[in-house]
């Protein structure tokens, strides 16, 4: 599976951006997605994930109630909505993907197999 994230930008702080994610695979709806962040100098962390359809979607408590993640199946696609964005959310966002056939979403980074590029955020205060 190749995944390519894209989106990312300068962003004033309150303000929004979506991020958009694009698989390859042809049985995209079997896989979970996440959405995973990494600041400079921080590690890599959970942001959201999203399960086949869409019904469950874990975040993270810092991003809860301002991120919205989403999937089109029949685009192979995933993406971010990101609102009320704040300068701590600036770092370089990453899709990852794991094929699944269990209910539970997992939110560790080192469950996911396969990642895509990363796209940078910045919000300036």
């Amino acid at each position: 599976v190749q995944l390519q994230a894209f989106g990312g930008g300068l962003v004033q702080a309150g303000g929004s951006l979506r991020l958009s994610c694009a698989a390859s695979a042809r049985t995209f709806s079997l896989y979970h997605v996440g959405w995973f962040r990494q600041a400079p100098g921080k590690e890599r962390e959970f942001v959201a994930a999203i399960g086949w359809s869409g019904s469950r979607t874990p975040y993270a408590d810092s991003v809860k109630g301002r991120f919205t993640i989403s999937r089109d199946n029949a685009k192979n696609t995933v993406y971010l909505q990101m609102s009320s964005l704040k300068p701590e959310d600036t770092a370089v966002y990453y899709c990852a993907a794991r094929r699944s056939s269990n209910v539970v979403i997992t939110t560790t980074t080192s469950s996911y197999h396969y990642w895509g590029q990363g796209t940078l955020l910045t919000v300036a205060s």
